[in-house]
This record gives C-alpha cells, sequence and structure tokens, in this order.
C-alpha cells in the first residue's frame, strides 16, 4: 500500500505565498543568488566567488556586533558587550572553517581561473580593514586602496579618527581602577597596535587580583579569545594560500605568502598578550 504523502498544510502550514512574504521575499534570495558571476568557464571560480562573498557578509555581521560592543562598554553594559564578542569569537571561527572548503581546491584548479582575478586581492577588503580598526591595529597606510571609492575610504578615515573598541577598553580599565580617567594615555588613534607597559602594567594588577576585578578580567580574557580567533583565520589563510599558489606573487601585487605571514606577527591586543611573560 502506498504511503500519503505529507501534507504540511493539514497542520496549519502555510502553502500560498501570493500575497504574503515569503522565504525568499524575505531574504532577496532571488537577487542574493544572481551576485555570483563568474568571469571563466572553470569549474572551481564559482566555489571561490561563494568562499569569499559569504566571507564578506560574516564580516558585515562583526562589524554590526563589534561596533554595538563599543556602544556597550562605553555605556558600562558589561553583560551585553560580552555576549557580543562571544559572539564575534564564534562567527571567526565560523569564517575560520571555511577554509577547509577552499582547501579543496587544487593549485590547476585555481590556475584556470586566477587570470581572471585581474588585480582583485582579498587585502583590498575595505570590511576587513574595518575590523582591524575598530579593534586597535591601525595602519593609516591601508587606506590607499580605497582612494578609488571616496564613501569607502572616508567611511575608514572617520574610523580612524575615533578611539577603537580596545582604547574604549583601557579608558574602562582605568576608570574602573582608579575610579576616573584623567591618566589614561592618550590614544594613538592613527598608528598600527603596539605594547604599552603603563597600560600593561594595569592589566597585570587585573591578573593578579582576580577575584577582586572579576568584570576586567572577564573583559581581558574574552579579547584575548576573539584575538586567538583571529590569528586561527589569518594562520588558516596562510596556509590555504601556500597550498594553492606557493610563494607566487599574489593577484594584487603583494608577496602572497611572505606577505600574509609577516601579518601573522601583528597583535591586536599587545598589552594582554605581553603581560603573561610578568605574572
Amino acid at each position: 500500500m502506498a504511503t500519503k504523502a505529507y501534507n504540511p498544510a493539514e497542520e496549519g502550514a502555510k502553502m500560498q505565498f501570493k500575497d504574503a512574504m515569503s522565504y525568499g521575499d524575505y531574504l532577496h534570495l532571488d537577487h542574493m543568488l544572481s551576485l555570483q558571476k563568474t568571469h571563466s568557464n572553470a569549474h572551481d571560480e564559482l566555489l571561490f566567488i561563494i568562499q569569499h562573498q559569504t566571507s564578506e557578509l560574516w564580516m558585515k555581521l562583526v562589524l554590526h556586533e563589534l561596533g554595538a560592543a563599543r556602544e556597550a562598554l562605553i555605556s558600562g553594559n558589561m553583560s551585553t558587550m560580552f555576549k557580543m564578542l562571544a559572539r564575534v569569537s564564534r562567527i571567526f571561527e565560523q569564517l575560520n572553517n571555511q577554509w577547509d572548503v577552499l582547501r579543496t581546491m587544487t593549485p590547476s584548479d585555481y590556475t584556470n581561473f586566477r587570470d581572471d582575478l585581474g588585480a582583485s586581492s582579498g587585502f583590498q577588503s575595505y570590511q576587513y580593514r574595518m575590523i582591524e580598526y575598530v579593534l586597535g591595529n591601525r595602519n593609516p597606510n591601508m587606506l590607499k586602496p580605497h582612494d578609488h571609492v571616496p564613501e569607502v575610504h572616508k567611511m575608514l578615515s572617520e574610523e580612524l579618527a575615533r578611539p577603537s573598541l580596545y582604547h574604549a577598553a583601557v579608558r574602562h580599565l582605568y576608570r574602573t581602577l582608579d575610579g576616573h580617567e584623567d591618566n589614561v594615555p592618550d590614544p594613538q588613534l592613527d598608528t598600527p597596535s603596539a605594547a604599552n607597559s603603563e597600560i600593561q602594567a594595569k592589566w597585570q594588577i587585573v591578573y593578579e587580583n582576580i577575584e577582586e576585578h572579576w568584570s576586567l578580567y572577564e573583559l581581558a580574557e574574552k579579547l584575548v579569545d576573539l584575538e586567538d580567533y583571529f590569528r586561527r583565520w589569518r594562520f588558516n589563510h596562510v596556509t590555504t594560500v601556500e597550498r594553492v599558489i606557493g610563494f607566487k606573487t599574489g593577484t594584487g601585487g603583494t608577496a602572497g605568502v611572505k606577505y600574509l605571514r609577516r601579518m601573522l606577527d601583528v597583535e591586536l591586543f599587545p598589552d594582554l598578550w605581553h603581560l603573561r611573560g610578568d605574572l
């Protein structure tokens, strides 16, 4: 006897959407799925495009969360801020896992469409640059690839002119320990991250008196956790690129793997890493 096909409508599921919002309508799926436009007939180019487009979507969410986390930190809403930072760490874990898919593309596969990329390269991602700027690692030289898009250049420049998330964390550190912010070192808004012995000493007080300063300790560890996932993402990027193109020059003109390896030495929150040797 044939089994009757399951009909969700019998349990109340809506099945007609002529005059109602559907899943595809809500997500604008027709438009979204039309954006994967390949430039060659190579089979693996679609993988390459989807890998990078989905990464940009996740980075959009990272920026959404980091911006809100910074505002929560400034206003002293620590529980909300902790939740947002934890979410960002999980997003970077998701981004990290994506490299496993891209690594199924062999050097021969990539060669079939690499020339079609022109001078485009991941280091030109303005969202990636914005993430670094928001977190506190600020290299003004990296504004230059965005000169041709005035609104993007303006957005990044405006971020360089305001305190980063880490600057906000340092202000909170001093305000909590000293009861005021009078002694907070002036933030270097448009320079790369660098360790500061005075700030490091403040964090050391926290780590040596965890029970007394639990909220500050949790803040520090949330930041370290975030950078831990961020570093893994960078490391897997290097490994994937080396596996696929070896030590060739990058499409954007960088030194490829050598450039990416240099980025592995960049620290987002050097104070929090360097103090560990003094505990």
